[in-house]
């Protein structure tokens, strides 16, 4: 897939089969939506385009307001939005920066400078509730009339539900800020992840737990920076972590900002992906994991973030919450025995 930041560059499609939105988590309702698209560009022999954001509208409006608390929590970061894109088999995807001057185009403006002049879209397909233009003025109605004016097709998507359940970005939200980690990964139809590159902290965790002073084999850590401030999940979770070996490592790892860390913290302020492997693999040694692309499945959340008074009192919690990730790691394992085992006597039968 080929990313562009705006469609002004000469290796961006003349014309294209075109849908628009911020597809924040790229949960199944938009993947129904990009096999759609992608079923309709190869009918009319285009490519298929994904025009997205960044940052978020709503992040912008927030800002100008002086109301942060207005901001979306934010499901994933731009480097896992566009992962799943391509994995959705998009031919390309226009990053286009959401400022002033976006936000007061107005609608017939929007469908001139950017759908027809900008990305020669040939086809537009759109959500239920998709609105577009200052002021969002523009509805479904005004764009299937500008298609009629300008020479491309409009269509619109459903609302999208798995097992009753109706996907949105909003549901996958509100699922992660309650922990609900299968619910959520019903509404993505994978696990909830984080990738990114593994960058140097305050290496204090390696001395956390150590055997002896200096031994630094301790609670060593794999630090992710998550991008946005506001992250739709917070806390305690037992991962997977994927990207530094034959195969996944089991871990423990904490979404935030680390309460219990000081002005001090080479992060402070930032939000972190922090995780403790179980099984550290040996070959990496202390160091080996730096500047390594890694992805990180938050199957199950422990607890929330919590302030510890101490780093003993850190170093306690950090050791149960290994034990309790070990215990949920153990049960998958006795579940999927015995589902091996009940599918094995239902083919004896």
């Amino acid at each position: 897939m080929q990313v562009f930041r705006g469609f002004r560059h000469p290796g961006v499609a003349k014309a294209c089969a075109l849908t628009i939105g911020n597809f924040d988590g790229v949960h199944r309702g938009h993947q129904a939506m990009l096999a759609l698209l992608n079923t309709e560009a190869r009918q009319r022999g285009l490519p298929s385009c994904v025009l997205t954001f960044e940052p978020h509208p709503r992040d912008y409006f927030a800002a100008l307001a002086k109301r942060p608390e207005l901001a979306p929590a934010r499901i994933g970061t731009l480097r896992d939005k566009l992962a799943e894109l391509a994995a959705g088999g998009v031919a390309q995807t226009i990053v286009l920066p959401f400022d002033n001057r976006l936000a007061s185009q107005t609608p017939d403006e929007f469908v001139r400078d950017v759908l027809v002049e900008g990305l020669g879209a040939r086809y537009v397909l759109v959500g239920d509730d998709f609105r577009f233009g200052a002021k969002r003025a523009g509805d479904y109605a005004m764009l299937d009339a500008a298609g009629d004016a300008n020479g491309f097709d409009v269509a619109r998507m459903n609302s999208y539900e798995v097992h009753g359940l109706r996907v949105s970005s909003s549901a996958v939200r509100e699922a992660l800020e309650a922990g609900r980690m299968k619910e959520v990964q019903t509404l993505l139809g994978r696990p909830y992840a984080i990738s990114g590159h593994v960058v140097h902290g305050r290496k204090l965790g390696r001395a956390l737990g150590a055997s002896a002073p200096g031994k630094d084999d301790g609670f060593r850590t794999l630090n992710l920076r998550f991008k946005h401030w506001k992250p739709a999940a917070s806390g305690i979770f037992a991962v997977l972590v994927h990207g530094l070996g034959d195969k996944p490592l089991p871990g423990v790892a904490n979404l935030g900002v680390r309460p219990s860390l000081d002005a001090n913290d080479v992060n402070a302020g930032r939000v972190l992906l922090e995780t403790h492997c179980l099984e550290w693999p040996s070959q990496l040694g202390i160091e080996g994991a730096y500047g390594k692309i890694v992805r990180v499945e938050l199957l199950s959340k422990l607890h929330d973030e919590l302030r510890y008074t101490s780093l003993e009192a850190l170093t306690a919690g950090i050791a149960k919450d290994g034990r309790d990730a070990r215990a949920f790691f153990a049960s998958m394992l006795v579940q999927t025995h015995a589902e091996t085992h009940r599918q094995t006597t239902r083919d004896r039968i």
